[in-house]
């Protein structure tokens, strides 16, 4: 607002706001209005904010509740001594590693025995098995009158991590306090069962504080990186070290804008991650069991798109984005088998490609990027890429879409979108979902919103039809859900819940 300072009195007078009074008064007038704004964006309190004292306060004590309330069959297990990290001559590998690994958060939280019973474990990847963020487990519940039957909903440590699911454990890293930490938490109570912690707090200016990555389970061992480069190889039982490598410093890489946030892929006896070093070290495969360096690739820099395992063109490759293109590496000693130029303006790739078919692949990002369909063919022995179509009809930002009978569902920007692979023709949108995450599951798209609703929506090119919707969790969710043994797993930055999805 600009004020009129001129007055139609004969004598000219101060203006208002240089008077020596108004001066005075500005700083604590500026104070005043940020308590506004502050009251606008988030409301009155901030006790359950991430980051806060009362909101750390707030999840020890609940931890601290959890564990003295234990029962005597949850006691630590006894040692394994063909897989303890001790008895393990993979922890030789790394001679830093045990010391590494005795930040407080590991010793504050005693180790808790897993369920031992043999299960098919499903969801043990960012996104599901084959990371694509599709649920074929089992059928899941589509009348959801009166939303979904609530196990447990508990405090979070901060960060956008997701969860992983093996042996009726779900395992994701938070943000609590100065550490970033790993915790197993019982799917079907909660209950925290072990954490191992390190001291790392990623603080970034316009986005959220700690982790990105989802931990990824495999064979008994959980690989973890945090948002500063930190990867931990880690007893999934009870969360003893047992190596440990900081990717950026192994690969002289800097850490890009919002954090490392893609998730280790185990591939064979190789662990593949994305520090972005250059001459070979952008795309880096580790011992699974020791740690030790295998193979390099590519020399860009990173962004926040997970490796994947696929098979196109007949051919079984690691699928990575980097910040300027998409291309495929042979996993057994990181190759490039083919490449695709795939950049926006500001060179950040977040979403997951979803192989659609023996040779094709759909990938988008946003910042006005838009979608496109790959083809990968085999011409004279040597594997190449090409577009199919280009179009701007669907812009994941930072989340990623899903694949159902021909047609692609996802976030364009902030608005639920339908397209049709075969042409990429737009077929619907909606609003109302913000920034938020979608996953598939019995022909339906489950969508956790940005205000930490989950909405239950027809996967359909027919229009949109959206079947439910109720709140799950309480502040902005970004992180992407989990599905195992027909239960949701969401959480946040400040809390986390479990819902019943199949009958």
């Amino acid at each position: 607002m600009i004020f009129d300072t001129q007055s139609q009195e004969p004598q000219k007078r101060t203006p208002w706001y240089l008077t020596r009074s108004a001066m005075l008064a500005a700083p604590v007038l500026v104070v005043v209005l940020g308590g506004v704004c502050a009251y606008l964006l988030f409301g009155t309190s901030r006790a359950t904010d991430p980051g806060t004292e009362a909101h750390y306060a707030e999840l020890e004590r609940q931890r601290a509740e959890q564990s003295a309330s234990a029962p005597a069959t949850d006691a630590p297990a006894a040692a394994d001594p063909q897989a303890s990290p001790i008895a393990d001559p993979a922890a030789q590998a790394d001679p830093g590693a045990q010391a590494a690994g005795t930040a407080p958060a590991q010793a504050a939280s005693q180790p808790a025995a897993i369920p031992g019973a043999a299960r098919r474990n499903y969801w043990t990847n960012f996104r599901g098995p084959a990371r694509d963020g599709r649920y074929d487990e089992q059928p899941v519940r589509t009348n959801w009158d009166g939303g979904l039957k609530l196990l447990w909903r508990q405090p979070s440590g901060g960060g956008y991590s997701s969860f992983s699911v093996a042996d009726g454990v779900a395992f994701t890293i938070e943000q609590r306090r100065g550490q970033e930490v790993v915790a197993a938490y019982q799917v079907e109570t909660g209950r925290e069962l072990w954490t191992h912690g390190w001291n790392a707090l990623f603080h970034p200016d316009d986005t959220g504080d700690g982790p990105r990555a989802t931990p990824t389970w495999h064979d008994g061992r959980l690989y973890a990186l945090g948002a500063t480069g930190e990867l931990r190889c880690l007893d999934a039982r009870n969360g003893r070290l047992i190596w440990s490598k900081n990717i950026l410093k192994d690969n002289g890489a800097s850490n890009i804008p919002w954090g490392m946030a893609a998730s280790p892929l185990v591939v064979d006896d190789k662990v593949v991650v994305i520090p972005g070093g250059a001459n070979g070290k952008s795309v880096v495969a580790y011992n699974a069991r020791t740690g030790a360096h295998v193979w390099g690739a590519l020399g860009d820099a990173a962004s926040y798109t997970s490796p994947m395992l696929v098979t196109l063109a007949g051919r079984r490759q690691v699928l990575v984005v980097t910040a300027r293109r998409a291309a495929g590496l042979a996993p057994e000693d990181g190759s490039v088998l083919w490449d695709f130029p795939w950049a926006n303006s500001i060179g950040v790739n977040v979403s997951q490609p979803i192989v659609v078919g023996a040779n094709r692949f759909f990938i988008s990002a946003g910042y006005g990027k838009g979608a496109a369909l790959i083809e990968v063919g085999d011409a004279s022995g040597r594997l190449s890429a090409s577009s199919v179509w280009e179009k701007p009809s669907m812009k994941n930002k930072f989340s990623s879409s899903v694949l159902h009978e021909g047609h692609v569902y996802g976030l364009d920007e902030s608005m639920l979108t339908c397209v049709e692979l075969a042409t990429g023709q737009q077929k619907w949108k909606a609003r109302g979902y913000g920034y938020g995450q979608v996953v598939l599951a019995s022909g339906h798209l489950i969508v956790t919103t940005e205000e930490g609703e989950i909405a239950l929506v027809r996967a359909t090119p027919a229009g949109h039809t959206e079947l439910a919707r109720f709140t799950a969790l309480e502040g902005k969710t970004w992180n992407c859900p989990a599905i195992a043994g027909g239960h949701l797993l969401v959480r946040n930055a400040t809390q986390m819940a479990c819902y019943k999805l199949s009958d």
